[in-house]
Parts: structure tokens; C-alpha cells; sequence
């Protein structure tokens, strides 16, 4: 189980580098993956896991654009910086269609990846927008439930 939460953990890391290098430089994903398994080979279930992250953003990328865009107050997808806007929209595709995905796992290495790899205000930014994503996504399975 370590094994696999610590590829995850890559994968997460590895496939926001990527969401990040397409929003500057406009590459593909499959294009951006294959460079980086030239440079630094991941291993095999990194890679997987990473691809199937980039894939379920670039499906999913209207309604995870319309959940960031209710939660990130005062900003527009535009504004944001483009690494917040990377790790934001990886994230709340983990916390919309990945349901067997702890909630605050992804949350905690979203907000651990914006503190590294953003400004000094990301994490505060990026735990409030996750929250606020988080939050609206389960009331209705506890309305369900009930």
C-alpha cells in the first residue's frame, strides 16, 4: 500500500508539471509525457496514474473549470497564476470523479505541491478553493444518505 501511495504521490506531482508546462508552452499531453519519460523515466505506475489524471482534466475540463470559477472568489481562470491553476484543476478533477480517492489526500498534496512549486500565498489560495469544492460536492451525497 505505501508503494502505491508514494507512486500516486509522484504521479500527482508529475502530471501538474505537465498541466503546467501545456498552459505555457500549448503541447499536448501525450507529447509533454513522452519528453518527460525521455528526461527522467517514471516509474510504470506513475506514468499511468499521471496520464490518467491529464485525461480526466482535459475531459472533464468544463465542469472543473465551473467548480474552480464558483470557488475562486475575486479571480478569474485567467488571472490565477498558471501553477495554482494547474494544481487547482488536477485536484478538483481527484475530488469530483475520483471517488475512490480520500478527499483529504488530495487536498493536503494540492496544497503541499502549491506551497513548492507556487507563490507564498498558494496554499492559503489553493486549501480555500479545494475546500469550497469539497464542501459543495458532498452536501448532496449527505442528502442522499439521509
Amino acid at each position: 500500500m505505501g508503494r502505491a501511495k508514494g507512486e500516486r504521490r509522484r504521479a500527482r506531482e508529475l502530471a501538474f508539471r505537465l498541466l503546467y508546462e501545456m498552459e505555457v508552452t500549448g503541447d499536448s499531453p501525450p507529447a509533454l509525457l513522452n519528453a518527460e519519460d525521455v528526461e527522467a523515466p517514471a516509474a510504470p505506475g506513475v506514468r499511468a496514474y499521471a496520464s490518467e489524471l491529464m485525461a480526466l482534466v482535459a475531459e472533464q475540463r468544463e465542469e472543473i473549470d465551473a467548480a474552480l470559477s464558483r470557488h475562486a472568489r475575486n479571480w478569474t481562470i485567467e488571472r490565477l497564476a498558471a501553477t495554482d491553476r494547474a494544481v487547482l484543476r488536477l485536484a478538483i478533477a481527484e475530488l469530483l470523479f475520483r471517488p475512490d480517492v480520500p478527499a483529504r489526500v488530495v487536498m493536503d498534496e494540492a496544497i503541499e505541491i502549491a506551497r513548492r512549486f507556487g507563490n507564498r500565498e498558494s496554499g492559503g489560495f489553493v486549501n480555500g478553493v479545494l475546500d469550497g469544492v469539497w464542501r459543495e460536492n458532498e452536501e448532496p451525497s449527505k442528502a442522499e444518505g439521509a
